[in-house]
């Protein structure tokens, strides 16, 4: 791994269920106080109620942050989950998707970007259905707000139903596997969020430079130590989604100024042994896990037709193909 040279840029700070160090987790206060502090996007994730409302929440189920009990997917937002508050403090209620996009649409929030990270559990035509639906209601949302809404995919079988219904939003891929990412993803996206340990060796920095000769983003996830903000940042990836975007961008700031000092101050020359998350077989054994788990939740891995234009002809689409574990 080359550490002697620094990036030409700093990567943008992407705040994880907005500030949820400063307040509780995916709720507009949270969202609210991440772009006031200044970062330059938000995350969450969505989930539908039983009377197609779209909240924005992490989990299946409500009982971990908040005084609610049962499956998002099994109760209504009417007379149900609306009464539902946070256990943390300030106590706040779950957001829907539509306060959200009405937040990003606010004067001096123009710019913001919001990363949607799809869970595999959803129904990708019923979500994505439901959010053109919300997202059409806005004047001019196909230049002022669509494009800066971004669809994070870890199955590949919602890549068809988000070109299809959601053709405007920009699409990623949420990848704990560099293989999964290039098999089944690399012709239909146009980035990659990248669990951090997986650029850290030989094999994640020639996907980096894989990415940005394809002209594609790539950002790292869920970064919160120092040390790795600023690998980050001496990669050049596009963006760090830290649930401490106060560290990071006071960190980007000191690196701006002085980088390679600030960078001597925090990553030790043996970053790459100083974590067990780094070494190939606990990787290894992770992605299996987290492949089981998508599987579990979606089916298995299939190849998507790919039809874009290849030396001024039109590629035909070839069949899917299941693939294994």
């Amino acid at each position: 791994m080359n550490q002697s040279k620094r990036s030409s840029h700093l990567p943008e700070c992407w705040a994880h269920r907005g500030a949820s160090k400063e307040f509780p987790e995916n709720t507009l206060a949270a969202f609210e106080g991440a772009i006031a502090e200044g970062s330059e996007a938000i995350e969450s994730d969505l989930h539908c109620t039983t009377d197609s409302r779209i909240l924005l929440f992490h989990d299946v189920s409500l009982e971990r942050t908040t005084n609610g009990k049962g499956l998002i997917k099994d109760l209504a937002w009417e007379g149900g989950i609306e009464h539902v508050r946070t256990k943390a403090e300030p106590i706040q209620p779950i957001p829907l998707f539509e306060e959200l996009l009405t937040l990003l649409m606010k004067e001096g929030n123009r710019t913001v970007r919001f990363n949607i990270d799809v869970k595999p559990t959803n129904d990708p035509e019923r979500l994505f259905g439901l959010m053109a639906i919300q997202i059409r209601k806005f004047p001019n949302w196909e230049t002022e707000l669509a494009p800066r809404l971004i669809l994070g995919l870890w199955h590949p079988a919602f890549i068809i139903p988000a070109q299809t219904l959601l053709p405007g939003l920009t699409i990623h891929n949420i990848t704990p596997s560099l293989s999964l990412a290039q098999s089944h993803f690399f012709p239909h996206v146009s980035g990659f969020s990248v669990a951090f340990p997986l650029l850290v060796s030989p094999a994640g920095q020639e996907f980096l430079k894989k990415c940005r000769k394809a002209g594609k983003e790539v950002g790292v996830w869920t970064v919160n130590d120092e040390a790795e903000m600023c690998m980050s940042a001496r990669w050049g990836v596009d963006w760090v989604l830290t649930d401490r975007p106060v560290v990071w961008r006071k960190l980007r700031e000191e690196l701006s100024t002085d980088f390679d000092a600030t960078f001597a101050r925090n990553v030790s020359p043996l970053f790459s042994w100083s974590s067990i998350r780094y070494f190939s077989l606990p990787l290894a054994y992770w992605n299996q896990v987290v492949r089981k788990r998508l599987v579990a939740a979606r089916g298995p891995f299939q190849l998507v037709p790919v039809h874009e234009p290849r030396e001024g002809k039109t590629h035909a689409p070839t069949e899917t193909t299941p693939v294994g574990l």
